[in-house]
């Protein structure tokens, strides 16, 4: 992953450092299990402890000349541990280490991208409260439809992401599995009692059945639902990049003192956060097909998964990281302009209200379809002719034998559409 879209705490997760300190703890844990069934002598576990350095250099040194991570590591503890080294991982395989610490490395990570998406519910609901009646048009197509109010759209986006959050937790829990059942998953030379041991021991649920790997549906699950994740980011990108349009403008991305927007036009001030988070959310759902191929593996495992998870499983977490971190920060700083909503919300000259108006004449008594049609003329020539339409529904000998000049004032007022605010709130913040 390159620097520029990735954060310390999720870098120091996928370091090389990080991974052998979580083999170490995962050998240290299974010795310490093995000498509690004496199955190797006491003492290997607390001297390892004492004299095993993680030493990255030395170990590559050595897998440039075995080809093996997994027997470079073990051989670097060796040189520093001594003899009664030669007693790790008596029984076990390979997968053993490389499958329980990858998870380890995802349940780490999925922590921090749980607190990440606290940040922004927390800023959402704050917002949501803050612009809970601000009127704003809702739109479907892209064309002015009804009104809705600006904090409606973010307790839609709020709703969202708390489903987010029960989705990564699932994830997390179906990934804090842990396997050493040795090759091929048939514990023919180790103990059962040591994987439940070393399960306990690392905060892990023993995997209730492996081959020669932990099955690989649940990495792609976990994975999946980051893809799923980064789709919501990228709705909520792209709203405030449509609605900082020149000609929408209804908010807009912070723009610092010092900023620039273009190389060549001064005036621009461009939502480039936003369309960042749509590229970093397209990179995010692209690791989702190569997790949900490495499933099917042949008979009780091969490599295959191996080369993939080593780039998807730092990739995909960094740069969700990062993408929900930009996107808490976005929503944190936007600009917003509920001056600009009210004008568009008027734009249409009361088009808007065009469905309480059919709604009203079918109550009188006009079928549906002729409802329809009448109203959708009038829609239509306003639109075209740029007058209110109001004007054109009073005029209209028909519909004022239907509707008083009251009742028609009374449709043409936002409250009707607002009415309900509070119970959606209700529903989502309570």
């Amino acid at each position: 992953m390159i620097s520029r879209y990735s954060r310390k705490e999720l870098l120091n997760i996928w370091s090389k450092e990080n991974k052998y300190k979580i083999w170490l703890n995962i050998e240290i844990a299974a010795a310490e299990a093995m000498e509690k069934y004496k199955i190797i002598p006491k003492g290997v576990a607390s001297l390892v402890r004492k004299r095993g350095k993680i030493k990255v250099n030395r170990i590559h040194q050595i897998e440039s000349k075995v080809k093996h991570d997994v027997i470079a590591f073990l051989t670097s503890l060796t040189e520093q541990a001594g003899l009664k080294a030669r007693y790790l991982h008596q029984g076990m395989t390979s997968s053993d280490i490389l499958d329980t610490s990858f998870n380890i490395q995802l349940v780490q990570s999925g922590k921090i991208l749980i607190n990440d998406i606290d940040k922004i519910l927390s800023i959402l609901k704050k917002n949501a409260k803050k612009y809970k009646m601000t009127p704003c048009v809702g739109r479907s197509h892209g064309i002015h439809a009804e009104p809705i109010t600006f904090g409606l759209k973010l307790a839609s986006f709020y709703e969202e992401f708390k489903r987010n959050k029960k989705r990564l937790i699932k994830a997390i829990d179906e990934i804090s599995t842990c396997a050493i059942s040795g090759a091929v998953g048939t514990f023919a030379n180790i103990d059962p009692r040591v994987e439940v041991y070393v399960s306990k021991r690392l905060k892990l649920k023993p995997e209730p059945i492996s081959t020669q790997i932990i099955p690989r549906d649940r990495h792609a699950y976990y994975f999946s639902i980051l893809g799923i994740i980064a789709g919501s980011i990228e709705r909520i990108s792209i709203e405030i990049r449509n609605l900082q349009r020149s000609e929408i403008y209804e908010l807009q991305e912070y723009f610092s003192k010092e900023q620039k927007g273009s190389s060549a036009m001064p005036h621009k001030k461009n939502p480039i956060l936003s369309e960042n988070l749509t590229g970093l959310s397209r990179m995010v759902r692209s690791y989702v097909v190569p997790a949900l191929e490495n499933i099917a593996l042949w008979h009780e495992r091969d490599i295959s998964h191996s080369s993939v998870e080593r780039n998807i499983g730092p990739d995909a977490n960094i740069t969700l990281d990062f993408a929900l971190s930009r996107l808490a920060s976005i929503l944190d700083n936007m600009i917003i302009y509920p001056n600009n909503m009210q004008k568009n919300l008027n734009l249409t000259k009361g088009i808007i209200f065009s469905q309480e108006l059919m709604i009203e004449l079918t109550k009188s008594g006009i079928s549906r379809e002729k409802s329809y049609r009448i109203i959708q003329k009038h829609a239509l020539s306003s639109f075209k002719r740029n007058v209110n339409l109001i004007d054109l529904v009073k005029k209209d000998k028909l519909i004022s034998s239907k509707l008083s000049e009251k009742k028609i004032d009374k449709i043409f007022n936002y409250s009707k559409h607002f009415k309900n605010i509070d119970y959606i709130f209700k529903r989502v913040f309570n």
